[in-house]
């Protein structure tokens, strides 16, 4: 008998436009594998998740800079087509907080975790994080606000360069702007130019004190807060390879047990009163040794399968089986378990672990994603690689290096001189 209440379907939402988003993927396998119908609501137009054995059925998404109650619009007619009551997941920041938002609306339809009103708009904005961790004791990186062009040049130097900057809503970005969510400020004319691209990034600006990443200070907490306020389906693991290089999402990740990391996840978690799946980064300070929170994000991380424990159970799982009412199972953890995402870290693919390993897009089970991904990797890569070469900058032109003068010939070859003396080369000067 399955653990699982299959009655109920699972809805998974993404509003970004990602076709690389293979933690949609993740849930997609996840919950299909164990029994349960899993509807997506995302543009899987061109992503290898369309093609996932997995999947029951494809919604259309709303559109990117849909409002809250244009989102739960579109979720209400999935919804009438599901027909059904069905678990809701936000698989971005952005769904999340349209979802908060409009939970009364939803509730009908769908089963969600009741967390405090407004709740994971507030963890996910970042200014508002580094308020509430403030206020909770929580290490978190010394952050200014700046209230203009000048202030946030004058911040630059107060915090030291150089300096984290980053937009307090990232989901508000519009896409194909330039502008991107978190940037390392070198300068504090950087920083003036950034703060005036305010109205166009749509919230403020905030500047952060720069802790250089470095091997074992970036980790990560996973958990579904149930019910009862208990963490459970997750753990904490090491980023060990990171997509961009040095600040950007995690390519290669380590189940790594950290109880410091473990006891200020359920601190916040108490504190806040957070119900749901949660996905938070640290950074530890290689100077003092403390972990700092540096994001809350209130969804499953895109990593999430690298904590299946020994029973299967994982943040997605646990949610379905908390908000169906069914018994979480006890799963050993899996201490050393990786995470691989092939397109990102293809050299860590043949290392062997100690723990086990779960790659991103391939699967036994569900091949055509696999094959999907690489094809579709293959043409952006050399579509990048396309668009580096058209717009380098062509060679400057040198202008025709006239011939060297002739020496009028002679009768004899002319004779090789020998190594001159330092005196000779002195004298020659």
């Amino acid at each position: 008998m399955s653990l699982f209440d299959t009655r109920v379907p699972a809805v998974l939402l993404r509003t970004d436009r990602n076709p690389f988003h293979h933690g949609t993927l993740g849930a997609v396998r996840s919950l299909g594998r164990a029994g349960v119908d899993v509807h997506v609501v995302a543009d899987c137009a061109g992503s290898p998740v369309r093609s996932s054995r997995y999947v029951t059925r494809l919604h259309p998404p709303p559109a990117p800079d849909a409002t809250a109650e244009e989102v739960a619009a579109v979720l209400r007619r999935v919804a009438a087509k599901v027909e059904r009551p069905a678990v809701l997941i936000p698989m971005d920041d952005a769904g999340a907080v349209a979802v908060d938002s409009a939970r009364e609306v939803l509730a009908p339809s769908y089963l969600l975790p009741e967390s405090p009103a407004a709740l994971p708009e507030r963890v996910a904005d970042k200014a508002e994080l580094a308020a509430l961790c403030a206020t909770l004791d929580v290490p978190h990186p010394r952050t200014l606000i700046p209230d203009g062009p000048a202030e946030a040049a004058s911040d630059a130097w107060r915090l030291g360069l150089p300096v984290v900057a980053k937009w307090s809503r990232p989901w508000l970005l519009p896409p194909g702007g330039g502008l991107r969510s978190t940037v390392l400020v070198r300068s504090p004319q950087e920083a003036r130019e950034l703060y005036e691209r305010s109205p166009e990034a749509g919230s403020r600006l905030l500047l952060q004190e720069f802790l250089p990443p470095g091997p074992d200070l970036d980790w990560f907490s996973h958990g579904y807060a149930d019910r009862s306020g208990a963490v459970r389906g997750g753990g904490t693991g090491r980023k060990l390879h990171a997509w961009p290089r040095t600040a950007g999402l995690t390519a290669v990740g380590e189940w790594t047990p950290n109880p410091e990391v473990t006891a200020l996840t359920e601190r916040v978690v108490a504190a806040l009163g957070y119900r749901g799946v949660l996905d938070l980064d640290f950074r530890r300070c290689a100077t003092t040794g403390r972990y700092h929170l540096l994001d809350f994000n209130p969804r499953p991380g895109a990593q999430f399968r690298l904590f299946a424990d020994a029973a299967g159970l994982d943040v997605v799982r646990a949610l379905h089986l908390d908000l169906t009412h069914r018994p979480l199972p006890e799963g050993a953890p899996r201490p050393g378990r990786t995470f691989v995402v092939e397109n990102y870290a293809p050299l860590n693919l043949p290392r062997p672990t100690r723990g086990g390993r779960e790659l991103a897009w391939h699967a036994g089970d569900d091949l055509a994603p696999g094959f999907a991904m690489s094809a579709l990797w293959t043409r952006h890569v050399l579509r990048r690689l396309a668009e580096r070469l058209h717009t380098r900058p062509a060679a400057p032109v040198q202008a025709p290096v006239p011939p060297a003068r002739q020496a009028p010939p002679t009768t004899e070859p002319a004779a090789v001189p020998a190594a001159l003396t330092d005196d000779e080369k002195a004298s020659n000067c």
